[in-house]
C-alpha cells in the first residue's frame, strides 16, 4: 500500500511523495488503533481518502503566504474595473442601438429574468414568434455573436484612443 500511495503522491507531483505516503498510513493506522476497524468502505479504498485529504493539507501548506507590508495600512487603487465596466456598457447600448427592432427586442427579452422566470419568458418569445425553443436559441446566440463582435471593436477602439492620450468620447 505505500509503495501505492507513492504512486498516488508522485502522479499528483508531491516533491516528498513518500513522506506523504507515511503521513497517510500513520493516521489510518491511528484510526485503526481507535476504532478498531474501518467500516464503509474497504481499506485500500479508505487509505486514498486519507491520502487526498492529505495531500490537499499538503497544497494549502505549500502555498506561499501573503506578506502584508509593515507600514501602516496601504490606500486602495483606484477602481480602474468600473471604468471599463462602464465602458463596456455604453459600447453595449450602441450596438443594440444598431440592431433591428426584432432582433433587439428578441435578444433583450432572451435574456430578461432569472432561472424560472428566463425559462417561461422563452417558450412565450418562441410562441409569440413562431419558432421551436431551439429556433429561439439558435438566432439568440447569432445576434449575441454580433453584439459582442461590436462590443470588442467599441471597446477595442476606445481602448486604442485612450492609449495614444485622444479621449475615447471625442471620437477622432
Amino acid at each position: 500500500m505505500h509503495r501505492r500511495l507513492v504512486d498516488y503522491f508522485q502522479r499528483k507531483n508531491c516533491v516528498s511523495a513518500a513522506d506523504l505516503a507515511d503521513e497517510t498510513l500513520s493516521r489510518v493506522a491511528r484510526r485503526l488503533e481507535e476504532e478498531g476497524r474501518i467500516t464503509g468502505v474497504t481499506p485500500a479504498h479508505y487509505c486514498y481518502i486519507v491520502a487526498r485529504f492529505v495531500f490537499l493539507e499538503n497544497q494549502r501548506q505549500a502555498r506561499p503566504a501573503i506578506s502584508h507590508p509593515a507600514e501602516g495600512p496601504v490606500a486602495p487603487a483606484p477602481d480602474e474595473g468600473a471604468e471599463v465596466r462602464t465602458r463596456l456598457l455604453q459600447c453595449l447600448e450602441r450596438c443594440l442601438g444598431r440592431l433591428e427592432p426584432d432582433e433587439r427586442e428578441l435578444i433583450l427579452e432572451y435574456y430578461r429574468g432569472e432561472r424560472r422566470v428566463k425559462i417561461e419568458r422563452r417558450r412565450n418569445l418562441a410562441g409569440r414568434l413562431g419558432l421551436t425553443a431551439n429556433a429561439v436559441t439558435i438566432r439568440a446566440c447569432r445576434i449575441r455573436a454580433r453584439l459582442e463582435t461590436c462590443v470588442t471593436a467599441c471597446a477595442g477602439d476606445a481602448t486604442k484612443r485612450s492609449t495614444f492620450g485622444i479621449s475615447p468620447h471625442l471620437g477622432r
